[in-house]
């Protein structure tokens, strides 16, 4: 099985464990190395009696971009770190009811270098609106590396490990 199409087929797996959660859209051919946008909202509240009579709301966002390369350098990586976080920043609405957005970045490799996974690894970029009276911003970061099927995140993506060790 050559290296693509295994890498192809971790992309597939990973696609069809957020199918259930996340709007899940394929990008086409010019886009790459950007193969996938996985989009998830939810919005919660609670009222009294009536719905007018709302005690508390908030929204919740998950934005996943997924890249897949044959190789993950440091210039690579900086080029689609900038790409989803403008892309997931045009996309969060901070207005009284948001309570967070997480975008992330997920990218999908046959190789990593070192200089790439310790960029990925020391990536820290969080942003509050308005005193988080109107949510917050997280950024997460991982990389799969189909050479040994190591996951690396950062600090704030450390969550990710677990969900795609059970997804692959």
């Amino acid at each position: 099985m050559s290296e693509g199409k295994e890498r192809g087929e971790l992309l597939e797996q990973i696609l069809a464990g957020y199918e259930g959660y996340f709007d899940i859209t394929r990008m086409p051919e010019e886009e790459k190395p950007l193969a996938a946008t996985c989009f998830f909202h939810v919005h919660n509240s609670k009222y009294v009696l009536v719905k007018k009579a709302r005690l508390w709301e908030a929204d919740c966002n998950e934005y996943v971009y997924l890249f897949s390369m044959p190789e993950l350098d440091e210039e690579t990586y900086r080029f689609c770190e900038k790409l989803a976080y403008d892309r997931g920043m045009q996309l969060i609405e901070p207005k009284p009811g948001h309570m967070y957005s997480y975008i992330t970045a997920v990218f999908l490799c046959d190789r990593c270098t070192p200089g790439a996974r310790k960029l990925l690894q020391k990536c820290h970029l969080y942003k509050s609106f308005r005193f988080s009276f109107y949510g917050w911003m997280d950024f997460h970061t991982a990389v799969i590396d189909c050479s040994d099927m190591s996951i690396h995140t950062n600090r704030s993506g450390k969550d990710l490990k677990k969900v795609f060790r059970k997804l692959l």
